[in-house]
């Protein structure tokens, strides 16, 4: 924790309401490092008036200041892929593979996905909103301070919305920045077996004008797979999403080449996400449009995959790199984004740095909050971590646990967000 001393004078400033000095600041500036030793942070109405070296800091009378001994200070990790609210869990079905069930068998007796749709449709709001508050906790006890969360696990209008709703009240509830995605197109809902354009067809005609009518989304999801929707289907949603003034993201090349990031990329896509089997033509697709890679390696950790996202392909072609947690009931129950650093860097071969830059200005890029959030930039939010350790990649380093730290949400410290 810091020391918080007195302002250098009484009299009050509008120029500066607080200081934040005395650790080594970790910009992120340009995806890089880019270490401030000894550097100061100023801060007013919850945004960065100023940030540099000690030696260099103006006088800012009237600022309360918070000196640390030593350390680093980096942006707020940005989690840019959670499904964090659904009803239930699957524990039971974790157990059951472990133990030589196959997935289809668990699916044929009522399991998988379908599970977590049956019990997200019976929750109530508020009862969907107590359990993504156990999930949500843990994320921002270890620095988040930003999070995407994904509605499909509704697919209906009625339960669609109550996961919106429920997703915004988590964002007027806690100290973090919450971006809520519609993620509709999911999976095909057991009352429109066979009829998976008429389901598209109800997403973008119904679902779709009452969500950007009633603000309840950030932008549009859709998950480009055999097991889920053809890429004609996925653009169909996005059409629909931009008319509306929806900006588009994508699940694609989990599991096979369907070049759903490609088709992404002619949409401008903020981001898509896991592209285990992306192409050279995708990422090049990709990097044309800005379009942001989500690696996430926790649904590939758990389901034991062995194709790796092509991390070469796209620092080749300059396809940034996001890292999220894909918080999820059935691929990726992962409550540690911290974790996500190590497992990128263990299981995709990306550096600590690659993987730091992941969780924060290229994690912002993927929500489109790159002009916000994601560096420690003057201009930007005043979000930000104070670490007591001495280099950055100490963050990717440790397994587990949880390590202290001074999480500072739009200028004002949130402790240790014991919530």
């Amino acid at each position: 924790m810091p020391v918080t001393t007195s302002p250098h004078s009484s009299a009050p400033s509008r120029d500066c309401d607080s200081l934040w000095r005395g650790a080594t600041l970790v910009t992120m500036q340009d995806g890089h490092y880019n270490l401030i030793e000894n550097g100061v942070i100023a801060v007013r109405d919850g945004h960065i008036l100023w940030v540099g070296s000690e030696a260099d800091c103006p006088d800012f009378p009237g600022a309360v200041e918070h000196a640390f001994s030593g350390g680093i200070i980096t942006p707020g990790l940005v989690d840019c892929h959670t499904h964090l609210v659904f009803g239930g869990d699957r524990s039971a079905e974790f157990e059951q593979r472990l133990n030589g069930v196959s997935y289809a068998d668990i699916a044929a007796a009522g399991g998988g996905i379908l599970s977590t749709v049956n019990a997200t449709r019976a929750a109530s709001e508020e009862e969907l909103l107590a359990q993504a508050l156990f999930r949500l906790q843990p994320l921002l006890a270890e620095g988040v301070t930003c999070v995407e969360i994904k509605s499909g696990y509704g697919l209906s209008v009625e339960s669609e919305i109550k996961m919106l709703r429920v997703i915004r009240r988590l964002g007027h509830m806690l100290p973090v920045e919450v971006k809520s995605t519609c993620l509709a197109a999911h999976a095909l809902p057991p009352e429109f077996k066979g009829r998976a354009d008429d389901y598209i067809q109800l997403i973008c005609d119904t679902l779709l004008p009452v969500v950007a009518r009633e603000h309840l989304a950030d932008a549009v999801d859709a998950f480009c797979e055999h097991l889920a929707f053809s890429p004609e289907q996925v653009e169909r949603v996005f059409t629909a999403a931009q008319a509306l003034g929806l900006p588009v993201k994508i699940h694609a090349e989990q599991l096979s080449s369907l070049h759903g990031s490609a088709l992404a990329a002619r949409h401008h896509a903020l981001s898509a996400d896991h592209l285990e089997y992306a192409t050279d033509a995708d990422a090049i697709a990709m990097a044309a449009s800005g379009t942001v890679a989500v690696l996430l390696p926790g649904a590939y950790y758990l389901l034991r995959e062995t194709q790796c996202p092509p991390v070469a392909l796209f620092r080749q072609h300059g396809v940034p790199m996001a890292l999220a947690s894909d918080a999820n009931p059935g691929t990726s129950p992962a409550l540690s984004l911290r974790l996500m650093l190590n497992m990128g860097c263990t299981l995709f071969r990306l550096t600590p740095e690659e993987a730091l830059a992941g969780v924060t200005c290229h994690g912002a890029r993927a929500l489109g909050l790159q002009a916000t959030h994601g560096t420690l930039e003057v201009g930007k939010v005043a979000d930000f971590i104070h670490w007591p350790l001495s280099r950055p990649a100490e963050l990717v380093y440790w397994l587990g646990g949880q390590l202290p730290c001074t999480v500072v949400y739009r200028g004002h410290s949130r402790g240790d967000v014991r919530l």
